[in-house]
C-alpha cells in the first residue's frame, strides 16, 4: 500500500513538472490592435513608434497592441459626476467637461527619472492653467494604487478611484505612467493611454468643451 502511494505521488509530481516545463517553454504570441497575430519583429517595430501601447492578451503568453486614444460615450454622465463629487467633496459644473488624470499605481515608467519637485509642480501648474483657460475648470486626480504618489505630496491632491469606477469605465489595463480622460457634458469622452503631454490634455479638453 505504501509503495502504491509513493508511486502515485511520484507520477503526480512528474506530470506537474512536465506541465510546468511545457508552460514555461511556450512561445509568446503577438497580436496587433485588431487582434490579428503578427510576428515579434513587426510587433516591436510598431511599438517603437509610440503610436500604440502593448498590453496583456488573452493569455500570459500573449502580447497585444492597443491604440493610445479611444473615443466613446458613457450612458450616465450625471451619475459619474455625483460619484466624483462624493469622493472629492467638490461641486462640478454639469455644463462643463470633466478632466481626470489617472494614476494606475507604481510602474517602471512613472517611477523612473529624477524630476525635481519644482519642475514637477511647474508642469502641473501649467497644465491646470491651460485647462482653466479652455473650460474654466480644474482637473481631478484619481489613483488606483497609492504606491509612488509621495512624490506629489504638497503639489497635487489625489483621490482614490471610488469603487474602481474610473478604471472600469475608461482604463481596462494598467497603462504605463498614467492616463487621462475628458468627458463632455453629454457623456462623450476622449481617453488617452500611457504617458502624455500637456497639449494632448488641452486638445481633448477643447474638443469636449464644444
Amino acid at each position: 500500500m505504501i509503495k502504491k502511494n509513493l508511486l502515485l505521488s511520484f507520477i503526480i509530481i512528474l506530470l506537474v513538472s512536465c506541465s510546468s516545463s511545457k508552460e514555461g517553454k511556450r512561445r509568446t504570441r503577438y497580436f496587433d490592435e485588431n487582434n490579428i497575430e503578427i510576428g515579434k519583429s513587426k510587433f516591436n517595430q510598431i511599438r517603437a513608434t509610440s503610436l500604440l501601447l502593448d498590453i496583456p492578451g488573452d493569455s500570459v503568453h500573449h502580447k497585444k497592441l492597443t491604440l493610445r486614444e479611444k473615443r466613446g460615450q458613457i450612458s450616465d454622465r450625471p451619475l459619474l459626476q455625483s460619484i466624483l463629487e462624493d469622493q472629492t467633496k467638490q461641486k462640478l459644473d454639469s455644463l462643463k467637461p470633466i478632466v481626470i488624470l489617472y494614476y494606475p499605481g507604481k510602474d517602471l515608467c512613472n517611477s523612473s527619472g529624477s524630476v525635481e519637485v519644482l519642475s514637477r509642480k511647474f508642469w502641473y501648474d501649467t497644465l491646470e492653467d491651460g485647462i482653466n483657460q479652455i473650460a474654466q475648470i480644474k482637473p481631478i486626480y484619481i489613483y488606483k494604487d497609492a504606491e509612488g504618489l509621495s512624490k506629489f505630496e504638497g503639489i497635487l491632491n489625489w483621490h482614490k478611484d471610488p469603487g474602481g469606477t474610473i478604471e472600469r469605465l475608461f482604463f481596462q489595463y494598467h497603462y504605463p505612467c498614467g492616463s487621462f480622460v475628458v468627458i463632455s457634458k453629454n457623456g462623450d469622452y476622449i481617453s488617452y493611454f500611457g504617458e502624455f503631454t500637456k497639449d494632448y490634455v488641452w486638445n481633448a479638453t477643447n474638443q469636449m468643451n464644444q
